[in-house]
């Protein structure tokens, strides 16, 4: 542990100093150590709850400067399945908006809506647009391209994907299969375990 990342334990992997600011955030608020089982049923001896830095002013800023790093300058919207997606999505939004990086935010609902504005897409997405999926955690990848298959379908193109932290491993090859571009802010290795522990 250093004075400048406190709740960062010595011996992890380098990163640069805007994911190391939000890596320490992570371990501050997001990670519990204890006995857990996962929505896998897997258990497991840590758990992130990575809601509790989106949802932080401080938190939302780290996960948006790391986010604007890798974001495409040509990204015109970005969203992602309610509601994992929903806190990650409206916040780089904002926060780019001070920094006069224009994304529209939207979010994919589970299920078809049937009335009024129709379908699975809620928000300022429009056809054509150049899309960054998004979540705050993946293990399996599921809910990322239930996403990916909703914006397509829409007639959007999703350009990149993006978490906060990935603790299984496996997107990044769904990703290549898919033909989309797979950036995690942080990886399970980042914060000192394997993927899929």
């Amino acid at each position: 542990m250093s004075a400048e990342f406190p709740h960062t334990p010595d011996g992890l992997p380098p990163l640069s100093p805007v994911l190391a600011r939000l890596r320490d955030h992570v371990f501050e608020h997001s990670l519990k150590m204890g006995d857990f089982t996962l929505k896998s049923g897997r258990k497991s001896t840590w758990f992130l709850d990575t809601k509790q830095t989106m949802c932080r002013p401080d938190g939302m800023i780290a996960v948006a400067n790391a986010a604007f790093e890798i974001i495409p300058a040509d990204a015109t919207a970005i969203g992602g399945l309610t509601m994992g997606a929903d806190p990650v999505a409206y916040g780089i939004a904002a926060v780019g908006a001070t920094q006069g990086r224009n994304l529209r935010s939207f979010s994919v609902r589970k299920e078809a809506k049937d009335h009024g504005i129709t379908g699975r897409i809620a928000g300022a997405l429009q056809p054509g647009d150049h899309v960054v999926i998004t979540e705050d955690t993946v293990t399996r990848g599921t809910s990322l391209f239930e996403a990916v298959d909703a914006v397509r379908e829409f007639g959007a193109i999703p350009i990149l994907i993006t978490v906060i932290v990935d603790r299984g491993g496996t997107c990044a090859a769904m990703a290549a299969d898919a033909g989309i571009a797979y950036k995690p802010l942080l990886s399970a290795p980042d914060l000192g375990f394997e993927f899929g522990s």
